[in-house]
């Protein structure tokens, strides 16, 4: 039993920054007579600093709020997309770009106006080169969108539809 207690008592204590009181300076100490021996005692004749500022301004997260496309797909480019690999438009029917593309992170939102249909709203993501449609349709808001995408691209393709009201 003693020895169980024993073990108890060893087996835990002060954490290791607080066994070595040597190598933490408390303050609390008394002073020694002897002349100084180059380790400072008592408190600290300036405040810690705050680490350096980084250089720069701060850039936000490019996928808080889509903007324009600087280096994004063209509008041209996202119908070559929907006319081509994607298959969701035929050659036959008009479309035109009514806005975007809109860039956040690498991803895309495009809305455009195919005659004889409603508008249609197209998610891609990528490079304009290897851009791949995520979802195109008249409500983009699918679980890919909402569980992967930027918020600049969710906020667009899942809350301005709702806030568009009927007939919008």
């Amino acid at each position: 039993m003693a020895l169980l207690a024993l073990g108890a008592l060893t087996g835990c204590g002060a954490p290791p920054e607080l066994r070595d009181p040597a190598g933490v300076p408390t303050g609390a100490g008394s002073p020694t007579a002897s002349g100084p021996t180059g380790v400072p005692t008592g408190t600290p004749s300036s405040a810690p600093t705050a680490p350096p500022p980084t250089t720069g301004s701060a850039t936000p997260d490019p996928g808080l709020v889509a903007t324009a496309c600087r280096n994004g797909p063209t509008g041209q480019r996202v119908v070559q997309l929907l006319r081509g690999r994607a298959s969701v438009l035929p050659d036959n029917v008009g479309v035109r770009v009514r806005s975007g593309p809109l860039c956040a992170g690498d991803w895309q939102y495009t809305v455009l106006e195919v005659t004889g249909h409603e508008e249609l709203q197209v998610v891609t993501q990528g490079r304009p080169e290897a851009l791949e449609l995520i979802t195109a349709g008249t409500d983009v808001c699918t679980i890919e969108v909402r569980a992967t995408g930027p918020v600049g691209i969710r906020t667009l393709a899942c809350d301005a539809a709702s806030t568009l009201g009927p007939g919008a």
